[in-house]
């Protein structure tokens, strides 16, 4: 246990530092020859070295670009499945719904997708989830001027959401119009300008929006929804060698505090909750 910790120590210290920013590309790169694609644990790759993964930016604290990195949770996650395959992680900044719908995964773009993404029946059948990683819920962010101090009081509202994701689902199915911004950047900004008098998002990203106290001032969370979701990785459907290394990783994390120490760094005071490893069957996501 004390050799896995020191490890885990010293990728935690330098976690995100090897995440790199690739832009997207049309069809999956070639090694051009040099070296093999096969890591350790028998794990194939789509590009020799690298463990290859797919996100949509900005979606902070589990992945956004800081100080020319791109880092966050999910990022320091993942980074933990590459020190175990022996190779450095390498990001691809996708729209959400190329690798929601596996398409990103089928043309080899990315060996896997980290993105804060719900776990959902509708989702299984274009790809392969991970353990659950993270317990989320939705939050109801409002102006402090709007009057708004419940969900139920979004109803003749201008509400945002993110486009593609359980937020904007949730809304939809509880009978709202909400306005679809393409990031969650664009979404507080909407929050901001007015375009919106509150928003609908996955409460982390409200908690790390709070941070900043030009936005504390100015707005609050009206309501928390337990919507019942689950975070997952995904892999293209039938990767196993790789899912079952995700999977190691985010146990053998959870088992030595590794993953404790990165909820808290990322997302806040840890709750052993979080860090579920039940099968998931949620309702609606990002």
């Amino acid at each position: 246990m004390n050799t896995v910790l020191g490890r885990r120590a010293r990728i935690l210290a330098a976690t995100t530092a090897t995440a790199g920013l690739l832009l997207v590309a049309g069809c999956a790169s070639d090694d051009g020859g040099s070296g093999t694609k096969t890591a350790a644990g028998g794990v194939e790759l789509v590009k020799a070295g690298q463990l290859t993964t797919c996100t949509h930016l900005p979606y902070p604290p589990f992945q956004s670009e800081i100080d020319g990195k791109v880092q966050g949770f999910d990022v320091s996650l993942i980074d933990l499945v590459a020190e175990d395959l022996g190779v450095q992680q390498q990001i691809v900044d996708q729209p959400f719904e190329n690798f929601k719908t596996g398409g990103s995964l089928n043309a080899g773009q990315c060996d896997l997708a980290a993105a804060g993404m719900t776990i959902t029946e509708e989702r299984k059948k274009n790809v392969d989830f991970s353990d659950p990683y993270f317990e989320a819920t939705q939050a109801v962010l409002a102006d402090k001027k709007s009057g708004i101090g419940s969900f139920a009081d979004l109803k003749g509202k201008k509400v945002g959401a993110q486009a593609q994701t359980t937020g904007e689902d949730y809304a939809k199915s509880q009978g709202l119009d909400p306005v679809s911004f393409e990031s969650s950047d664009a979404v507080l900004n909407g929050l901001r300008t007015g375009q919106v008098e509150a928003v609908v998002i996955d409460y982390p990203v409200v908690q790390g929006w709070l941070k900043d106290q030009a936005n504390a001032d100015a707005f609050e969370v009206a309501e928390q929804i337990n919507t019942g979701e689950q975070y997952g990785f995904t892999v293209k459907k039938g990767n196993e060698p790789l899912l079952k290394a995700v999977n190691k990783a985010l146990a053998d994390a959870k088992a030595d505090g590794t993953y404790k120490k990165l909820y808290e760094q990322w997302i806040g005071p840890y709750a052993a909750s979080t860090a579920t490893g039940a099968a998931a069957a949620s309702p609606a996501a990002s």
